[in-house]
């Protein structure tokens, strides 16, 4: 039995890094991609967690098969396509640590999964499935996506959702709206960020957007405020809880490894979602926010998720 199984993209940022002797700007090579950088967060935490995805059988579709199984995450379920390249994405920072970014994604071999390549097995042995919507831009992904949801659900697992909006890889904004608002019916648990609210919700204000997707069914929805911390809502109640301050170098994989925290304190409850109590999940909270400002001081996105001692000794500080 899994902890988590995460689904999605695992693709390489080439991140800006400076000036070569010759003027020309350089990138360096970072493992990436939202739900593969939320199942390492969470693995570093103590969890065991798997991934199901397509890569590239190529030099970058190696490289990101040998950081999973580094980090310890099981990659039964991941898939090396010899007919696809494996998705690039090029960022550029900002001087406040923000990013703009570029995809070689036409097609990329994330979005080449089918539904009859699942690995069932991890999908019917996971307590918590995760996804996010860059699976949800192209087919035959996105019917492997929901092909996954409905597996996972039907054999008890805890449905987790990150909308995770990168509008140069949707062919329109309706379109994305339409497509990432569709799975929200399955979804038990969802982290949205601030900068999403009012795409999904026409909500801009967290309260009003958290309130909206609870009508959908969710039960818990976490939406993440950058350096002001995240705000909880449930059924019962809400509450903002501030962050931590820090010096940012590199906001990428922060909101990932933020749920990769909040989800690992939520399963060692071992309690159904129902049974857990507010004052808990703000303590999942808290524990997320220490985790993405450890995250958010170093460069990239794996090679930035803290161990479970680090953040303990934040927490501690």
């Amino acid at each position: 039995m899994f902890d988590i199984v995460a689904l999605g993209e695992l693709l390489i940022d080439f991140t800006k890094h400076g000036i070569s002797p010759s003027g020309m700007r350089l990138f360096e090579q970072n493992p990436g991609g939202a739900p593969a950088n939320m199942a390492i967060a969470a693995t570093k935490l103590g969890l065991q967690t798997a991934f199901i995805g397509k890569v590239g059988a190529d030099m970058h579709g190696d490289f990101l098969k040998e950081v999973l199984q580094q980090q310890n995450v099981d990659v039964s379920g991941l898939i090396q396509d010899p007919d696809t390249f494996t998705t690039l994405a090029f960022v550029d920072l900002k001087e406040n640590g923000e990013r703009v970014f570029s995809f070689a994604r036409k097609p990329g071999a994330d979005t080449q999964l089918r539904a009859e390549e699942l690995n069932h097995s991890l999908l019917e042995h996971t307590k918590l499935f995760h996804f996010g919507s860059l699976s949800l831009t192209n087919e035959p992904c996105r019917q492997a996506t929901y092909e996954a949801i409905s597996l996972a659900k039907r054999a008890g697992a805890i449905i987790s959702y990150d909308p995770n909006y990168r509008s140069s890889l949707w062919e329109s904004e309706e379109k994305a709206i339409q497509e990432m608002k569709a799975p929200l019916s399955h979804v038990d648990i969802l982290k949205i960020s601030d900068e999403e609210t009012k795409l999904l919700t026409g909500y801009e204000e967290p309260e009003l957007a958290a309130k909206a997707l609870l009508e959908q069914g969710i039960q818990i929805v976490v939406v993440t405020l950058g350096g002001n911390g995240a705000f909880l809502q449930t059924k019962e109640s809400s509450c903002q809880i501030a962050g931590f301050p820090t010096t940012v170098v590199d906001t990428t994989g922060a909101g990932d490894s933020f749920w990769g925290g909040f989800t690992s304190q939520l399963l060692k409850l071992g309690k159904p979602l129902t049974d857990i109590t507010f004052e808990e999940l703000c303590n999942c909270v808290t524990f997320a926010n220490a985790v993405a400002s450890i995250c958010v001081t170093r460069r990239g996105a794996i090679p930035a998720l803290p161990t479970l001692e680090e953040v303990l000794q934040k927490l501690n500080d």
